[in-house]
């Protein structure tokens, strides 16, 4: 490791991110990537973030907003952190949320009255609460069995179904494929719900992660959002970390390298555009950060060298590049 090395610069860090580059990219021991984990709770993000949880069990008031600040938001933030489900901390977190936490007042009528982990209707707001529950070992059976249920005839998922709409969307897909792979991981490898996902990966291999299947076109636009209007990037080329319910190819590529699917031809065009962002300090800047009252400040925003995006780009390409050469 040189003295200009990007895992330096990774590893000078909050505990929630250096317990990741050492685990996932050094060679340290499980010993010390354990002990690492275990500050998590108790300093930085991860304190920050626990802090402001209320005896309610609710972050903000709400069990969803369209802020990045409540329950739901906090939950995820927590499970990218790498909070130990296991320790003190979580499970008395988790356990408030659990016990306390409806959907009153921030999702139709009919679901005011579900438990939080029960979930709501819209399949990238479930994708993600049922992504945190799996991670924090909670019964999230009955939005993974509605998940189920709403796949569409092309393997993806779309919030728009309910309004006819037949075409999956990154967005709403890749919510629904985390938090698929999280319960196959955490909770049960059922046999629908891996053949669910094999199905979403299709979708996603198919449309070279960020094209059009029918024109091969890189997608400009999705439903909420247009390409970048300074530099008329495609939505999808935007990296953003945390991305809440938006698509990007990283995390398209980072969710497929974590679900063992195996390095494939149709991932190349996302891999070169991955590596065509890298800075000459071998860094990965934020293209945008999205609307909202962030809980905690991760990175030091749009148009700067993020470590999260740099994590998760030197992990992709370390797999892809593992795999054997196309011919």
């Amino acid at each position: 490791m040189t003295a200009s090395s990007p895992l330096l610069w990774l590893l000078d860090a909050d505990p929630s991110l250096r317990w990741q580059v050492m685990h996932d990219l050094t060679a340290a021991s499980i010993d010390a990537v354990t002990a690492e984990r275990a500050r998590v709770a108790t300093e930085g993000f991860g304190a920050q973030l626990l802090a402001q949880q209320a005896p309610d069990g609710r972050w903000n008031g709400a069990a969803w907003s369209r802020g990045w600040n409540s329950t739901m938001h906090a939950l995820v933030l927590l499970r990218e952190l790498g909070l130990d489900p296991a320790c003190e901390a979580a499970q008395r977190a988790i356990g408030l949320v659990r016990d306390n936490v409806t959907w009153a007042g921030c999702a139709p009528p009919e679901c005011h009255s579900n438990p939080f982990f029960d979930g709501e209707v819209e399949p990238c707001i479930n994708g993600q609460v049922a992504l945190a529950g799996a991670y924090f070992g909670q019964d999230v059976t009955r939005i993974i069995d509605r998940l189920l249920s709403e796949q569409l005839p092309d393997g993806g998922w779309n919030c728009d179904a309910e309004n006819g709409s037949t075409r999956a969307s990154f967005n709403t897909t890749i919510c629904v494929l985390e938090a698929l792979l999280e319960f196959e991981q955490c909770i049960s490898a059922r046999p629908d719900v891996v053949a669910a996902r094999a199905r979403g990966d299709a979708y996603l291999l198919e449309r070279q992660l960020f094209h059009r299947r029918s024109t091969g076109a890189p997608i400009e636009y999705d439903r909420k959002s247009g390409p970048d209007s300074a530099t008329g990037a495609p939505a999808f080329t935007r990296l953003a970390f945390p991305g809440w319910w938006h698509y990007d190819v990283l995390r398209g590529l980072d969710y497929l390298r974590r679900a063992g699917v195996p390095p494939d031809p149709r991932m190349r065009a996302a891999i070169d555009l991955v590596i065509a962002k890298r800075d000459d300090q071998g860094r990965w800047m934020s293209d945008v950060v999205y609307p909202g009252a962030m809980l905690i400040d991760l990175d030091a925003g749009s148009g700067h060298p993020s470590r999260w995006l740099t994590l998760r780009a030197i992990r992709v390409l370390r797999w892809y590049e593992s795999a054997v050469v196309f011919d």
